[in-house]
């Protein structure tokens, strides 16, 4: 069943994170530190007091509202989604997955640049991963995204689709390969701008990584060290960190903004890139859905079943790939040829892993010329 969906927040909520985020007991902070440590103190106190002061939720509500949302119950979950018809003569229907620390507000900006071509735009199909934003939270363990992958077939073929595109980032990208492994005969093709950390191809007995993937493996051990504790405390003990989250807006805000900041390519200043709107958007809506502890347990539950491939594990159809300079660490384009048939492969000269948001020409131009190419 397929309901229409609304964004209407209770006003007590509004109301009771203003008076969270006044009361908040600030930590202290090492003299000029500024981010080295972590989320900077300095920006976090200027971004609350705009959070407190200037930020409009019922904005953001409006926008989200602009266009077409639903919820679809698929298998007893309620899966939240936008859905925009193109406008063009022939129209490719493709559902483009989030990631964490993102959710679907974050695809937002690709709508008009893939719906409004007079040739060839696309159906975008945009749902929130169970657990995220709108969507209803599991609360039995598997939500992993190969569980997820199955989903969404059953809701593109709910809605009409028997033969879709899918493009990912960030958990999207594992989610978006999962659907393309398990389903080739209605994925006609799959445009990614991540693959997942978990990844690893097939190689047969007695075969060995190339030099190339050595000095990959090593650096991303170096950069995992510096910067993948988030991902091993996520992975391991969600829950522990899931209640200091869910319980502080500020403590919240800098986990999820300390992302933003680090992994977007803003030569050191964040606002560059992001405003304090889009990034409050993105915080409030894991604040007033609840979502922090469902959404980071879905590394748990991959660490459990990663991304690697067995003997006959390859994705056959088309696949696209677009590599954004300051997106965390990505294989060598030969071992992700194992796994996957790569027919399109674009270098980006600016971005990183919120490249949706980043970078929107850039990432709907290519997946716009991706798909053209298939059909």
């Amino acid at each position: 069943m397929i309901i229409p969906f609304s964004a209407n927040i209770s006003e007590d909520i509004l109301i009771d994170l203003k008076t969270r985020i006044e009361n908040t007991r600030w930590t202290d902070e090492i003299t000029n530190s500024n981010w080295s440590y972590g989320t900077s103190l300095s920006f976090m106190k200027e971004l609350s007091n705009y959070w407190l002061n200037n930020f409009d939720w019922r904005k953001v509500e409006a926008e989200i509202n602009s266009f077409p949302n639903f919820i679809a119950n698929i298998d007893g979950h309620e899966i939240h989604f936008i859905h925009v018809k193109g406008k063009g003569k022939k129209s490719i229907p493709l559902i483009i997955t989030h990631g964490w620390p993102g959710s679907f507000i974050e695809m937002m900006k690709l709508i008009p640049l893939l719906t409004d071509h007079e040739n060839v735009s696309f159906d975008l199909v945009i749902p929130s991963i169970v657990g995220f934003g709108y969507s209803s939270a599991s609360k039995v363990e598997g939500c992993n995204s190969e569980f997820v992958a199955d989903l969404w077939q059953k809701l593109m073929l709910e809605l009409g689709y028997k033969q879709y595109g899918a493009q990912g980032g960030d958990i999207g990208s594992g989610i978006s390969t999962w659907l393309s492994l398990k389903y080739p005969e209605t994925v006609i093709g799959l445009h990614l701008n991540y693959i997942s950390g978990s990844y690893k191809p097939y190689l047969k007995e007695g075969e060995q990584p190339t030099d190339e993937v050595i000095a990959f493996q090593k650096f991303v051990q170096n950069w995992a060290s510096k910067e993948g504790a988030y991902s091993y405390i996520q992975s391991t003990k969600p829950q522990t960190l899931a209640y200091g989250l869910n319980d502080s807006p500020i403590g919240l805000c800098a986990w999820i903004i300390e992302k933003f900041n680090a992994w977007s390519d803003n030569n050191g200043t964040i606002n560059t890139v992001f405003s304090n709107d889009e990034l409050l958007a993105n915080v409030t809506l894991y604040w007033i859905t609840q979502t922090i502890h469902s959404s980071i347990r879905m590394y748990n539950e991959n660490s459990k079943h990663p991304l690697q491939f067995r003997e006959n594990d390859y994705v056959k159809i088309p696949v696209g790939f677009a590599k954004f300079p300051k997106e965390l660490p990505i294989p060598p384009r030969s071992y992700i040829e194992k796994g996957f048939n790569i027919t399109h492969w674009t270098e980006m000269p600016s971005g990183g892993h919120f490249a949706a948001m980043e970078q929107p020409k850039l990432l709907a131009s290519d997946i716009k010329k991706f798909f053209e190419s298939l059909i």
